[in-house]
């Protein structure tokens, strides 16, 4: 007769899933240690700084956790640096020009990205976003630095601290990013927009982070 699982056998299953995930990015969690180190970081600040627990970001170091993109942007923004270099893709030079031909679309826990400025030693990083309904609704974002988004298509649902805002195309927001944010089509056809946000390595930005772990 067989027995159904015990809690810790699914557990170890689910984990065993979760580590098989991380042969796509080989190169991030070296890459990952050595920025933290190299920005004179502990685990705990340098996961204090991303909302992410010193025990998650320790697993995405080693290799045992895939980082999502929106992670990915948090540790670019607590390391100074652009999620392609993140990922090590340092182009020969940089140019001033992004056209649309060169801009690959990056898919993410539903959001579609498009880079929309140079991807590498820039203290901002432009991003066209498409969001389609229902997709990260709850995803609360907490950390240092500023956001800009103007609206190109659809309807914009953002939420600043307890005050929600509905975008509509050609609207645009710029707020300070330490103000609990979310964002979220407001209609059923998603949303297109620009977002732009800064990339602060900052000793400010502990100060921007309260004590408490925040969803990224």
């Amino acid at each position: 007769m067989k027995h159904p699982a015990t809690a810790p056998e699914q557990a170890t299953g689910r984990t065993d899933a979760m580590d098989a995930m991380t042969e796509s990015l080989p190169d991030v969690a070296p890459r990952l240690r050595e920025l933290r180190r190299g920005r004179g970081l502990t685990l705990e600040a340098a996961a204090a700084r991303a909302g992410l627990s010193p025990a998650h970001l320790s697993r995405l170091e080693t290799g045992r956790r895939q980082p999502s993109l929106p992670m990915l942007l948090g540790l670019a923004r607590v390391y100074g640096t652009t999620v392609s270099e993140l990922l090590g893709e340092e182009p020969p030079e940089r140019d001033p020009v992004i056209r649309a031909a060169r801009a690959e679309p990056v898919e993410a826990d539903g959001w579609t990205y498009r880079q929309a400025g140079s991807p590498s030693g820039r203290a901002m990083q432009p991003l066209r976003v498409t969001v389609p309904y229902g997709a990260q609704d709850d995803l609360v974002r907490v950390h240092p630095g500023e956001e800009w988004i103007h609206v190109l298509e659809g309807r914009l649902r953002l939420s600043l601290g307890d005050t929600v805002h509905v975008l509509d195309p050609g609207d645009s927001a710029h707020f300070d990013s330490t103000t609990p944010h979310r964002l979220a089509a407001a209609g059923p056809t998603g949303v297109e927009l620009l977002f732009v946000h800064t990339l602060l390595t900052s000793p400010v930005g502990e100060l921007c982070l309260p004590g408490g772990a925040h969803r990224r």
